[in-house]
């Protein structure tokens, strides 16, 4: 008699949004901070964070469960990564991204299948707000934006610090730079660059914080643009991330060109996103986002390494190729 198929799978899949809802409260509320500083009984848990004691056992213990806490004889802690990644007092704090996440995403997620069946997105928009207009008019939603931008870079940015070989150039922009966190990156690592973020100018505030934050006013300079409206300032490299995931088709090709305008000969232009794969079956996150895109933006769609290459080449870049930074991002590099 054959083995019937196992269910495993697939409840383990239609679970994934109370575990991810579990996680992003978590956040809010300030567990991994809090656990930071030392670690804590349930009852001390309780008191700290604010919970109520019905649900607070077994709210602590599913972290444990989902690899986010530790607990040894009664006393909670972080794990070493939500202690490096989760802690707000941290400059390696990316959890400004999963406050992104629980704020707009998970509601807006929840239209999933109206988005479907319509093809039109599920967030501000259907309040007849324009998506960007709704975040970048709003000084406080700007700030939580830009900070989860920043959260999600930093894996990604300290990878192109270290695997694109800087050596061969003399300066870099970030395009669509939002706080600066690729460029104070890149900077850390290679002093000798000359380096700069370009964004819209309400944006100059934020990065300036930033940046001064590490010392590197001095060599880190901002350009005040619209991308679609001004030509791109002129350096060695240019870099766009997370930035042509959000356009139609036609727009991706008018920032590849100009990009290649903007670039002297044997200049690079980096491209790093959630690639999704070639074959388009392994790499979820990938597909997911472009799902996200879906949800956010009226043309926005994720593509793969080849889509990107092939729209490079006929922009003019001569050279491409595409190169793994993390486990879920990619680079795609495209030489002039």
């Amino acid at each position: 008699m054959d083995t019937e198929p196992s269910d495993e799978k697939i409840v383990r899949v239609a679970f994934g949004f109370m575990a991810a809802k579990t996680l992003l409260s978590a956040v809010e509320l300030g567990v991994f901070t809090g656990l930071a500083k030392g670690t804590l009984t349930l009852d001390e848990c309780i008191a700290r964070f604010g919970l109520h004691r019905r649900s607070a056992r077994d709210f602590l213990d599913a972290l444990v469960a989902l690899g986010m806490l530790e607990r040894r004889e009664g006393r909670y802690a972080n794990t070493p990564e939500t202690d490096y990644f989760l802690d707000r007092g941290k400059p390696t704090y990316m959890g400004a991204w999963l406050e992104m996440f629980n704020l707009r995403l998970y509601r807006f997620w929840g239209s999933l299948t109206e988005g479907l069946r319509t093809g039109q997105p599920q967030n501000e928009i259907k309040g007849d707000e324009d998506a960007f207009d709704a975040i970048y008019n709003q000084p406080e939603r700007l700030r939580a934006f830009l900070q989860s931008m920043t959260g999600h870079s930093l894996v990604a940015a300290r990878a192109i610090a270290h695997k694109f070989p800087w050596q061969n150039y003399r300066s870099f922009l970030d395009v669509g730079t939002a706080q600066g966190a690729l460029p104070v990156a890149v900077a850390t690592a290679n002093p000798h660059l000359a380096a700069g973020g370009f964004d819209l100018p309400v944006v100059r505030p934020f990065f300036e914080q930033y940046v001064s934050s590490f010392g590197l006013e001095r060599q880190l300079t901002f350009y005040p643009g619209d991308f679609f409206k001004d030509p791109l300032p002129a350096a060695d490299v240019l870099v766009m991330r997370m930035i042509l995931h959000d356009w139609n088709l036609d727009r991706k090709l008018t920032l590849l060109r100009k990009a290649y305008e903007a670039l002297p000969k044997g200049g690079a232009l980096i491209v790093y996103e959630l690639l999704i794969d070639d074959e388009r079956r392994c790499n979820l996150l990938g597909l997911l986002m472009s799902l996200n895109m879906m949800i956010e933006l009226q043309g926005g769609f994720d593509y793969t390494g080849a889509d990107c290459r092939g729209w490079m080449r006929e922009t003019g870049f001569s050279q491409t190729r595409v190169e793994q930074l993390t486990e879920r991002e990619w680079m795609v590099v495209g030489i002039k």
